[in-house]
């Protein structure tokens, strides 16, 4: 049974960081391809960054530069590396278990996701 954990939010002033982690049990990690969500209140999920199978990432133009999506396959863990935050990085954030298929699509295993607040 796959399990997604994460964890590494808080409260945080504008231009700080954050480190979120995601612990993935079950499965063959080093053959997912993962991605951050985020979705503030009010707003849809949306995908912040992708780390696929094959090492292949992507950002969302907003966190281009400032956030670094990276996998540790040995240990099970991918991670999410926020610097310079913003307030409208505000939002809980969710690891994803993907699909590759010419790109990343979401399948349903999302963890219970981290919260990250940001203030100015």
């Amino acid at each position: 049974q796959v399990q997604v954990v994460e964890f590494g939010g808080g409260l945080v002033q504008s231009g700080g960081s954050l480190r979120l982690s995601c612990a993935i049990s079950g499965g063959t990690f080093e053959r997912y391809s993962m991605g951050w969500y985020r979705q503030a209140p009010g707003n849809q999920r949306e995908l912040v960054a992708f780390s696929s199978f094959h090492n292949r990432t992507d950002y969302i133009d907003s966190v281009k530069g400032r956030f670094t999506i990276s996998r540790d396959n040995s240990k099970h863990m991918l991670y999410l590396q926020m610097n310079d935050l913003k307030p409208e990085d505000t939002a809980i954030y969710y690891c994803n278990i993907g699909r590759w298929e010419r790109g990343y699509f979401p399948t349903n295993f999302y963890g219970r996701g981290t919260e990250v607040t940001v203030v100015s």
